[in-house]
């Protein structure tokens, strides 16, 4: 029987099986960040062990970076002892750091793939769970705790259980103004926040062959948000266009590309499970409730069902209301979800000559110093200052509320992050998930809008 390609990336990367359930994993590469990685050295030197392979860990500071006046000492106590502690580890162990002010600081699920880190075939770990976002490469990549963040540094193993598979094949023309956030969103509200627990997703079809990479990555991105372990697509030209004369791709570039064309499920692989979607059933999608599974075609109203009632008390929503129309506080176009360049040029374009409502606070945050320098150039910079927004630095900014960029309580905030859970962007704060394109229109009304009215 053939394999599929996470059981083939997975199989490679066994170094020993100490049970039947049990597989020690070797990592190729191992992200880490300030929030998760300070109690995994202090464990490290505890234990009086050394860092095994530093030139497999990069470094960068994201989550509780400002995202304004970048230069200036970090405001926050908390914030600011963690992102200099992440230097001083950094520095202590020869791991190499793109901090606050390195041109290639960023949001560490944005700058591994446009870097040239993230590599088809890879197995790849990070203390964050959006770590999934880098399986758009075709490589098992997923979150880990701090104590398995010790692991990794020390041996550049670790111990997991081998995943159930799970295929999610999306075929079909994708309609007019829906984008990758509002496939992902549909797949998660149409299988639930919990419907692929214990599963690794294979994303297939022709609707996922004619996305960009940048497109994938929000798909990958968001596959944790409906339980699964991870998500992965298998490379292809689109792949391999991208990683051309990336700072960090193989130096002998050719003979990395015929190892990633072997990067396939067998056609005749197995999954534990299949799901088929069609994309000409999507909508842009809005969320209504508290998790992200909890979401609604645009046109669509709030449905009603028992199970929701605390989420629709917390987000002062009722059952048969309308979603088009709601009145918002906020926008935030950002994150690891939808903060790369081509999210951006997607706003810019719905917005351009246009003005934001006058009671709504609108941030435009870059992923990384790289995505900020580029929408510079393009001029994007000015298109967002003109209608009213904010053009803010890079960082992780209000997708978790973990920095400065928080939203107030009992505010609505249509965000194109990947969490709507209580309190992940402020206390009290009201989060609607959306796409870049829903969040731009919503911005210009000033209240949730479907971005297809401007489109036309």
């Amino acid at each position: 029987m053939g394999k599929t390609l996470f059981d083939k990336i997975w199989d490679e990367h066994i170094v020993t099986s100490p049970d039947p359930e049990m597989d020690v994993i070797y990592i190729d590469r191992h992200f880490i960040h300030e929030v998760t990685s300070p109690q995994a050295f202090s464990g490290l030197e505890k234990r009086g062990l050394s860092f095994f392979r530093t030139e497999n860990t990069v470094a960068t500071a994201d989550h509780n970076v400002p995202t304004v006046n970048q230069h200036l000492p970090i405001k926050e106590k908390l914030s600011r002892e963690q992102v200099e502690k992440l230097g001083e580890n950094c520095k202590k162990h020869g791991v190499e750091l793109f901090g606050l002010g390195h041109e290639q600081q960023g949001i560490v699920h944005v700058i591994g793939p446009e870097l040239g880190l993230t590599l088809p075939g890879m197995t790849i770990v990070c203390g964050d769970s959006h770590t999934s976002t880098h399986g758009a490469f075709g490589c098992i990549a997923f979150g880990i705790g701090t104590s398995e963040v010790e692991q990794v540094f020390a041996s550049q193993c670790i111990m997991q259980t081998r995943a159930k598979t799970m295929k999610i094949d999306i075929n079909g023309k994708v309609g007019k103004g829906v984008t990758a956030k509002d496939i992902i969103l549909y797949v998660i509200a149409k299988i639930s926040a919990s419907g692929a627990t214990g599963y690794f997703i294979e994303y297939t079809g022709d609707a996922i062959r004619k996305m960009s990479m940048e497109e994938r990555m929000t798909i990958c991105n968001m596959s944790i948000e409906m339980g699964a372990r991870g998500g992965l697509i298998a490379p292809d030209e689109i792949t391999i266009d991208y990683l051309k004369e990336k700072k960090y791709s193989p130096k002998n570039f050719e003979n990395a590309v015929q190892y990633w064309k072997s990067l396939s499920s067998d056609t005749d692989a197995k999954f534990d499970h299949e799901l088929l979607i069609d994309a000409s059933d999507i909508e842009p999608m809005v969320t209504f409730g508290t998790n992200p599974g909890m979401g609604v075609k645009i046109s669509g109203t709030v449905p009603k069902d028992n199970s929701s009632l605390k989420a629709l008390n917390y987000m002062g929503l009722k059952e048969g209301e309308k979603m088009i129309g709601k009145k918002i506080d906020y926008v935030f176009i950002g994150s690891c979800t939808n903060s790369r360049i081509e999210d951006l040029r997607a706003a810019a374009s719905l917005i351009k000559g246009k003005k934001k409502a006058s009671d709504v606070e609108v941030w435009i945050v870059p992923g990384s110093q790289a995505v900020a320098k580029q929408a510079i150039a393009e001029g994007l910079d000015k298109i967002f200052i003109e209608a009213g927004f904010q053009f803010r630095q890079a960082g992780c900014s209000a997708c978790l509320g973990m920095n400065e960029d928080k939203i107030p309580e009992g505010k609505y905030c249509v965000s194109t992050s990947n969490r709507n859970f209580e309190g992940r962007q402020g206390q009290g704060a009201r989060t609607i998930l959306a796409s870049p394109l829903t969040a731009a229109a919503s911005a210009i009304r000033g209240c949730i809008t479907d971005a297809r009215e401007f489109l036309n």
